[in-house]
This record gives structure tokens, sequence and C-alpha cells, in this order.
């Protein structure tokens, strides 16, 4: 399937910053190098997903979590699922996602809805030491909705305001058989990631059972568990007894290459009360395991 227009040229403007050249001296470089050699071959002729387990696909996030979303709807026999980006900004990660949904699309058969939520003005002001005021401040990521809504196909959409208020909204009018697979949280202030985890609180059937999570604003030093995204995510822990959100400590083995850093930003909300995850007779046979000693 030929590489979307969008993605070459996103790509192409990446490889002019000196920062990413930086980065694929330190992630790619330092890698064995009979897989660097091997993902020229996968560049050149590998599917889809195989590019994706060689981290050939931009934003390498998206297309884990979004590709690991439809295979599991698919595991489940679910033909539509919806993706969402919490934190626009101008929309580079949402066209992203666009990209990548559609040839998630043509792997899987699986249909993909995206939504982007933002204010559509730029972050409002913080309201605590909670908020990292010394990264990001008022004003910070400002968008052009009408120019962003422009170029979004009919299957993406902006869902613009307060979370407070659009996310709850959104949910309310929610249809089951379009169950929520991948979300992207990056609105960088705790109380608006609180808002934004408010997503997941819905019921059980809103989601896909296990529901992959990208957590953006965690990386830099400031960064640390009582402010930001992960405060937002330990209250939401601790007010939910059957929805938890864990960061997956074993991704990494199961990478090809494991030095990027999106690794460990991924997490998964676990929807405990889902009906295939409560369900204590699954219907099936027995397990059983061979034992080599007994010949």
């Amino acid at each position: 399937m030929p590489r979307p227009q969008g993605q070459l040229r996103f790509l192409r403007r990446k490889l002019r910053n000196p920062y990413v050249w930086r980065r694929i001296a330190v992630e790619r470089l330092t890698e064995p190098l009979h897989l660097n050699a091997l993902s020229a071959l996968v560049w050149a002729f590998g599917s889809f997903r195989a590019k994706v387990a060689f981290d050939l696909v931009l934003r390498h996030h998206h297309a884990y979590g979004i590709l690991a979303a439809a295979d599991q709807a698919n595991e489940l026999g679910v033909e539509r699922i919806s993706l969402l980006e919490f934190g626009v900004a101008g929309g580079t990660g949402l066209l992203n996602m666009v990209d990548v949904a559609a040839r998630v699309t043509a792997t899987t058969g699986v249909q993909l809805d995206i939504y982007g939520f933002d204010t559509g003005g730029g972050l409002p002001p913080p309201r605590s030491y909670r908020d990292h005021p010394e990264l990001y401040q008022a004003g910070d990521f400002v968008m052009d909705p009408e120019r962003l809504r422009r170029v979004l196909p009919p299957n993406a959409h902006l869902v613009l305001g307060e979370l407070a208020d659009t996310v709850p909204a959104w949910l309310q009018g929610r249809n089951s058989s379009v169950p929520i697979g991948f979300a992207s949280l990056d609105v960088d202030y705790h109380w608006s990631s609180r808002d934004a985890v408010g997503m997941f609180g819905g019921p059980p059937e809103l989601y896909l059972p296990r529901t992959k999570l990208y957590l953006d604003d965690i990386e830099e030093d400031p960064h640390n568990s009582w402010c930001g995204e992960l405060l937002a995510v330990r209250e939401f822990n601790a007010e939910h007894d059957l929805r938890k959100i864990e960061h997956h400590p074993f991704l990494r083995n199961h990478r090809v290459f494991q030095r990027p850093p999106w690794i460990g930003h991924m997490f998964t909300l676990h929807v405990l009360d889902h009906p295939t995850r409560s369900t204590l007779d699954q219907g099936r046979g027995s397990l059983s395991l061979a034992n080599p000693y007994l010949g």
C-alpha cells in the first residue's frame, strides 16, 4: 500500500530538524547493527504491520496503540472503534492519527472514528503548582480551528470547549457499538488531565476491555506523580474500583527496538467490569500443558 502523502510531507519537514537527527543517533543507531540493516528491508518491502513492529511509522505510539486497538476489536467482533486525542494544539498529532488510522483500517478492516478535544484557544491559566507552571503557561499551543477542520476527513472531528463540559456531553451521546480503543492524553495541566481521564468512568461497554493510552507529559525532569498527568491517573485509580490505568511494564521486552522513549509513555485502561472480563464462565474447553519429562 502506498505511503500516505501526509506522512511523507511530515517526514520531510521533520528531517530538517537537527533534534530529530540527534534522536536517531541516540535511539536508533545505538541499537544492534543487524536490526538497523533489517529495518531498511522492512522499510522498502515490509507490510504495514511489519513497519509498526520496526518503528517505521511516524509517531510510533499512534501506530502501536491504534493497531493494537484494532486487533483487539477484531478479536471481539467489533467493527468500529473510536480514537481520542486530548490536546490537539496545531493539529499535527490529530492529522497523524488520521493517516495511521487509514492504514490500520486497510490492514485490519476495522473502521475508525477520530475525535480531537481541545479548548480551541490554547492553554488556559494554570491553577496551582500541580499544573507545572514552570513548564506551561496560558496561551501556549494555540490552534486555527477552521483551517484544521478544512483538512479533516469525514471520520475525524474536533470537539472544542472546556473538557469539564465536552467530555460528559460526548460520553452521554455515545453508542456502545463504537467503543473507545485508544486515547492520547496531552493537555499538560493536572486539572485538565483530571477532566480528560473522566472520559473513562462511563458504562463499561463504551470501551475496549484493554483501552490503550498514551500519556505525553510525563518524561521531563520536573514531571512527577504529584503533579500533572501522573497525579490525574493516581486520583482516577483511587476513585474507581473497577477501572485502573496502569503503565505497561513489559512492553519494552516485546518491541524490536527497545530504546525509544515512547514505550515508557504507554499505559492501559483496564476495564475490569467489562462483560468480557467479568464473565466467570467463558464457555471454552479446559487448557492443558504438555510435560516433556513424561515422554
